[in-house]
């Protein structure tokens, strides 16, 4: 769905997922979000009566299936499916993002962990919960591709863990170094799991 096919209220979730991975949740205001979505700001307060706490909530949820639903994706883009493979393509999303558009932008729901998580009970279980949306489908493909169930849902945490420790140093960095690393030394980790045909 393209940016002009959402409705206001979709606008402003996508809105302050972008501005969030890209200034925090602190930095992100409503009107900035109003702005950025092109909605009256007026409209702030008919679809997100809860205020800014809502928003950042909504926006965290969008973000964790957002990246559930990429999984799908980056099979489909595999010739063969393999675990090694399906972290390559979560990598490469954002090698691709940091060599074409530059460091600005990270995870929102990282963002809005670290932000967040002390202060707002309802932000840290938003995140947590975007945390698990996306290690479903994770989990499930690694099971489909023939690791064991009773190891399906580690190793994703492992690899979505490695991946956003990732993205941090190559912010940090400037330098897509530590995402190349990662899928280089985990992938053949990731890849003994399966077990023999």
């Amino acid at each position: 769905m393209t940016v002009s096919e959402r409705g206001p209220r979709e606008r402003m979730v996508f809105s302050a997922a972008q501005l969030i991975r890209r200034e925090g949740v602190a930095a992100t205001g409503m009107r900035e979000v109003a702005a950025h979505a092109e909605a009256p700001r007026g409209s702030l307060q008919h679809y997100f009566p809860g205020g800014k706490e809502q928003l950042v909530n909504e926006a965290v949820g969008w973000a964790g299936r957002y990246a559930g639903n990429r999984v799908a994706r980056f099979l489909a883009a595999l010739p063969e499916p393999t675990p090694s493979g399906l972290f390559a393509e979560m990598v490469r999303q954002w090698t691709d993002e940091y060599r074409t558009a530059g460091f600005s932008g990270g995870c929102p729901v990282a963002a809005a962990t670290v932000d967040c998580a002390e202060s707002t009970e309802s932000t840290r279980q938003a995140a947590a919960a975007a945390f698990a949306t996306w290690t479903r489908p994770v989990a499930r493909a690694l099971t489909d591709m023939g690791v064991p169930e009773n190891r399906a849902g580690a190793l994703a945490t492992l690899m979505i863990s490695s991946l956003e420790g990732a993205i941090l140093l190559a912010r940090a960095e400037q330098d897509v170094r530590a995402l190349t690393t990662v899928a280089r030394e985990l992938g053949p980790l990731l890849d003994a799991a399966v077990r023999p045909a």
